[in-house]
């Protein structure tokens, strides 16, 4: 059984920092590219950031270019997401995502296993 279980959130104030992480078991990790994935009330989820399954390829959405950072540890079935100088604006749920394949893309059809999320609160 696959289990995909993303955690880091809570509340931060503004220019702050949380470390977000998604450890995935019941398949093979080194196989499968990842993402983070966030949603607010009343908005549909929203791509943030990818990392093929070397983790020598990524990508982050121009709105986090600059402050968050997309990483994995295969040896540890390990993914996290670097999220610096917090904003209000990134205030959401977030959501680790397992992709089909190797290589990842940018809606949620390519992603396949997803964590439960975590909430992100940035407020004074």
């Amino acid at each position: 059984q696959v289990q995909v279980a993303d955690s880091g959130g809570q509340l931060v104030q503004p220019g702050g920092s949380l470390r977000l992480s998604c450890i995935v078991s019941g398949l093979n990790f080194n196989s499968r590219a990842m993402a983070w994935f966030r949603q607010s009330p009343g908005k549909e989820r929203e791509f943030v950031a990818a990392i093929d399954s070397t983790g020598k390829t990524s990508y982050v959405e121009d709105f986090v270019k600059g402050r968050f950072t997309i990483s994995r540890d295969n040896a540890k079935s390990l993914g996290n997401l670097q999220m610096n100088n917090l904003k209000p604006d990134d205030t959401a749920v977030y959501y680790c995502a397992v992709a089909r394949g190797t290589l990842y893309g940018y809606t949620v059809a390519f992603f396949q296993h997803w964590g439960q999320g975590t909430q992100v609160t940035v407020s004074p």
